[in-house]
């Protein structure tokens, strides 16, 4: 089986720390979506800034596309829902959570949503400016991305606070 942190072109999340020396069972290159639920996302920081509450796949593509992280709240309760793109993510196997590699007070401004709100993740335009804000290029490939640039969509530049919110309302 080959490292998939280690092939060129990747679209997923890196791998750092011992790996699968360090692991029991398939993981970390092979991984049951349902064994990442309630996993941590740590900031580039270390501060811990949600659980990951759910994989959401690309259905035609076979590619996993975004984590949906739960942030804030208590119990689940006024929780906000972030969507942060599956490549913008790196899994440390030391810390034992997956990082993303901005500050948590930058995450804290990210575009979210609440749970009876979700945005339509196939909408090109909110996937792009999602993918802008973690600066992270989407899934589904350079030339496909660049000619959503040609058409305007996309104009929010990377870190931007101002991507579209989810439903019209920012969290």
């Amino acid at each position: 089986m080959f490292n998939q942190s280690q092939t060129q072109g990747d679209t997923g999340a890196r791998i750092v720390g011992k790996g699968s020396a360090t692991a029991e069972g398939p993981g970390p290159d092979v991984m049951a979506a349902a064994t990442l639920d309630g996993n941590r996302v740590a900031s580039s920081d270390g501060e811990e800034i949600g659980k990951i509450k759910d994989i959401m796949l690309d259905v035609r593509s076979g590619r996993v596309a975004y984590a949906v992280l739960s942030s804030g709240g208590f119990l689940g309760i006024g929780d906000k829902l972030l969507a942060i793109p599956w490549n913008a993510l790196t899994l440390d196997t030391q810390q034992k959570c997956f990082v993303v590699d901005m500050t948590a007070e930058r995450v804290k401004n990210a575009p979210g949503f609440d749970k009876d709100h979700w945005p339509s993740m196939a909408d090109q335009t909110w996937a792009t400016s999602v993918h802008q804000f973690y600066g992270s290029e989407p899934y589904w490939g350079r030339a496909a991305y660049e000619r959503r640039e040609e058409f305007g969509v996309g104009d929010v530049p990377p870190g931007s606070s101002d991507a579209p919110k989810a439903g019209g309302v920012k969290l």
